[in-house]
């Protein structure tokens, strides 16, 4: 199916809308306080489930309440800490650096650009957007792997670079409604648009849906 970019942004403010009205309460997955925990976790949860780091975060983050705390413990107790979570090791690395980069250029505050952010170990653009839009209001679109699924899907990223299928939205979906699109999409991803078996049949944006119209007469 051709479109104009137009005929794209007003297709995706329509996915929008019903995904709204689908998904009120959608919002990060992530248990948090602060950017600083916000952070951590998101750095976690990289090839890991949300659902795993909260378990574990929610007890640390009662021991360890700032990047000063995490600085200090020796690399080898954090680590048996972080056991259960996917490559514990490397991430307990990343976390400390990180924590170090926080207290000594940054007073120990989560900075509030993508600029800065992006020169923390282990801070990528993804795990940015998800702190600037959770925490700083700023616009953000959170490339996870929900969002990059069901947006090619949809037809609204040709993409399959993350930080490409960002650039994509960002010029789809207005600055306002970019964090909540994020959200939106990754809910609609984790309930509907599966990676295995997707519920087309039950998805309530399939009529605007690229690959559900490619698909259904299979």
């Amino acid at each position: 199916m051709n479109e104009t970019t137009a005929q794209k942004k007003k297709r995706a403010l329509k996915i929008f809308d019903i995904l709204n009205s689908e998904y009120p309460d959608a919002k990060c997955h992530l248990n948090y306080e602060n950017p600083f925990q916000l952070l951590i976790s998101t750095m976690l949860a990289a090839q890991c489930t949300d659902e795993r780091v909260n378990v574990v975060m929610d007890e640390l983050y009662k021991k360890y309440k700032s990047p000063d705390d995490f600085v200090n413990v020796k690399s080898e107790v954090l680590e048996k800490e972080l056991s259960s979570i996917n490559f514990y090791r490397n991430k307990t690395k990343s976390v400390q650096a990180c924590c170090k980069t926080l207290v000594d250029d940054f007073g120990g505050k989560v900075p509030g650009t993508m600029e800065e952010l992006t020169t923390l170990a282990g801070v990528g653009r993804k795990s940015a957007n998800v702190v600037l839009g959770n925490c700083f209001g700023q616009p953000a679109i959170m490339t996870d792997t929900h969002l990059n699924r069901v947006s090619q899907r949809l037809g609204l990223a040709e993409n399959d670079k993350p930080e490409a299928i960002e650039m994509e939205l960002k010029a789809l979906i207005p600055e306002n409604l970019q964090t909540k699109y994020s959200h939106l999409i990754g809910e609609h991803g984790r309930q509907i648009c599966k990676a295995k078996k997707p519920l087309c049949e039950e998805c309530c944006v399939n009529k605007l849906c690229f690959y559900y119209n490619a698909n259904k007469n299979d």
